[in-house]
C-alpha cells in the first residue's frame, strides 16, 4: 500500500529514477541513523527491497544487517549495508524510510519510559512496565505495537475484539459497573475484562463486580497509592487484579507514579506522538 502511493496503483513507476538510471546499473547504499534512539521495523528494508525488485523486474538487493531492531544506535552509526541495483535502492528508498523511522522513533519513545521504570524498584522486587494503547496510526497498529515491544514496553489490547474494557460511558448506557460487568461475563465468557475507575470507590466497586484489570484514571500519586493499597487488600479473596496509571502521565512523573505499586503506566503518546528516528539512505559514489 506504501508503495502504491509512490508510484502510483495503476502506473507504478518513477518517472525520475526510471528516466535517469538504468536497470542495470549497481551500487551500495547505506541505511544510517541521524540521531541517537532504539531501533525498529529493519525488517521494513529488506521487505520494501524485495515488492521493488519484483515490481520492477530487477535483481535482487543484497540487505546486510549491521544492528538488530531493539538496539540502541548512535547517530552517524551505519545500520545496514544494501547493494543491489540502484533503481531499486532509490525507488525503495522513501517508503522503507518512512516505515523504520516511524517505527524506531516510537521504539525511542518506549525505551525512554522503560529506562525510568527500570529504576524504580519496589520493596517486593517488582518494577512498573509501560503500556501502549490503541491510538496508534491506522492500518499500522501491528506495526506501532512492535515497536513499542522493541523500545521494552508491553502492549495492551491488540483491539476491541480481545479484552474488555468498560469505560464511563459503557456503564452509563449499562446502567452500573456491575451490571457492565455481568454482561461482559455472560456474553463473552472467554475474554478479561478491564474497567475504568476515577476514583477509589469506583476501583472498589469494579473489583468486587469482578474486574480483572483496573485502569486508574488521572489520579494524583497519593490517590493512587490508597488505590492500590485498598485493592491489594481485597485480593486475599477474589485473586490477584492488575493495576494501571492512566491519563496525566509524563516521564517526570513517571517515577514517582511506579512508586505507587501499579502494575502499569499506558502512554497513548508512544504511539500517537513520538517523532520519527531520523534514518538516512546513503548511495555510494
Amino acid at each position: 500500500m506504501a508503495l502504491d502511493e509512490d508510484l502510483g496503483s495503476v502506473n507504478r513507476r518513477d518517472v525520475t529514477t526510471q528516466a535517469t538510471i538504468s536497470p542495470s546499473v549497481r551500487g551500495t547504499a547505506d541505511l544510517v541513523a541521524r540521531e541517537d534512539g532504539t531501533v525498529a521495523g529493519l525488517s521494513a528494508v529488506r521487505e520494501t527491497l524485495t515488492q521493488v525488485c519484483e515490481i520492477f523486474d530487477l535483481a535482487p538487493v543484497q540487505v546486510e544487517h549491521l544492528v538488530v531492531d531493539g538496539e540502541r544506535v548512535r547517530a552517524g552509526q551505519v545500520l545496514a549495508h544494501l547493494t543491489g541495483p540502484v533503481q531499486a535502492l532509490l525507488v525503495a528508498e522513501r517508503t522503507m524510510l518512512n516505515i523504520a523511522s516511524r517505527a524506531s522513533g516510537v521504539a525511542t519513545a518506549a525505551r525512554a519510559w522503560t529506562d525510568v521504570l527500570d529504576t524504580v524498584v519496589r520493596p517486593d522486587g517488582s518494577r512498573a512496565r509501560v503500556l501502549d494503547t490503541r491510538k496508534t496510526t491506522p492500518g499500522l497498529r501491528a506495526l506501532d505495537k512492535y515497536a513499542v515491544r522493541c523500545g521494552g514496553g508491553t502492549n495492551k489490547r491488540m483491539g476491541l475484539y480481545d479484552v474488555a474494557m468498560i469505560k464511563d460511558n459503557h456503564v452509563v448506557a449499562a446502567g452500573s459497573v456491575a451490571a457492565a460487568v455481568a454482561s461482559v461475563r455472560e456474553r463473552f465468557p472467554e475474554v478479561a475484562v478491564q474497567v475504568e475507575a476515577d476514583t477509589q470507590a469506583q476501583a472498589v466497586e469494579a473489583v468486587e463486580a469482578g474486574a480483572d484489570f483496573l485502569l486508574l484514571d488521572n489520579m494524583d500519586d497519593d490517590a493512587l497509592r490508597a488505590t492500590v493499597e485498598a485493592v491489594r487488600a481485597l485480593e486475599a479473596s477474589r485473586g490477584r487484579v492488575e493495576l494501571e496509571a492512566t491519563g496525566n502521565l509524563s516521564l517526570e512523573r513517571a517515577a514517582s507514579v511506579a512508586a505507587t505499586g501499579v502494575d502499569y503506566m499506558s502512554v497513548g503518546a508512544l504511539t500517537h506522538s513520538a517523532p520519527i528516528l531520523d534514518l538516512a539512505l546513503d548511495l555510494r559514489a
